[in-house]
């Protein structure tokens, strides 16, 4: 824990980058029947009744104190899914930084192994020497800034019915842009300082 509360509280040099990822997933909702328009005085009215269309898999990736965000949507979130996405990282979003300091959970595919698993070992490597991974402890996951941007993104773009994939895409770009043009950042108080005095009880005691 203190690992990454640290590792939010250093300075980063122009060469370097923070960036928090996570991940969640999108069940697809269609209609059964087609909804009522709103009218004046009142609200658009949807059936109860939808059919399940499939279910998408969501990469976000949040750089906190750039106030940058890139959702990857993907049909799985296996070791070749994670690692195409560090790639992107890599060599399409900061080709400039030789340091991208990477802070997410330690889920089983979000291993340097998962990029020689998907790569050759040459691109694998030159991949590997360009991240620093952090992990968060075990059930604190709430300590990867990614995971807060993905409550924001489910609160206003993902809280309503969405029938395919494409559909999905589109809307996640238009809430996705528009956070990056606002250059939306957080505001990150919580301090190694802060967790030994209120989280003294998950210390062991001496």
């Amino acid at each position: 824990m203190e690992e990454v509360l640290e590792t939010y509280q250093r300075t980063y040099t122009d060469d370097e980058v923070l960036v928090c990822l996570d991940e969640t997933r999108k069940q697809h909702i269609k209609e059964t029947r087609t909804p009522l328009p709103a009218r004046p005085g009142e609200p658009g009215k949807y059936d109860f009744e939808y059919e399940r269309n499939g279910v998408s898999h969501l990469f976000m990736l949040f750089a906190p104190l750039d106030g940058w965000r890139q959702v990857k949507v993907t049909d799985h979130h296996t070791q070749a899914d994670w690692a195409q996405v560090v790639k992107e990282l890599v060599d399409e979003h900061f080709p400039e930084k030789k340091k991208i300091v990477l802070v997410m959970d330690n889920l089983n595919t979000h291993k340097l192994s998962s990029l020689y698993t998907a790569f050759k070992p040459e691109e694998a490597r030159s991949i590997a020497e360009r991240i620093e991974i952090h992990y968060t402890p075990k059930h604190g996951s709430g300590l990867d800034m990614a995971e807060i941007e993905i409550g924001v993104m489910a609160r206003q773009c993902l809280n309503r019915r969405i029938p395919d994939q494409d559909a999905l895409k589109r809307e996640i770009k238009a809430w996705q842009d528009q956070r990056n043009q606002r250059g939306v950042r957080v505001d990150w108080r919580f301090t190694t300082q802060n967790a030994r005095v209120k989280l003294k009880s998950l210390y062991p005691a001496i």
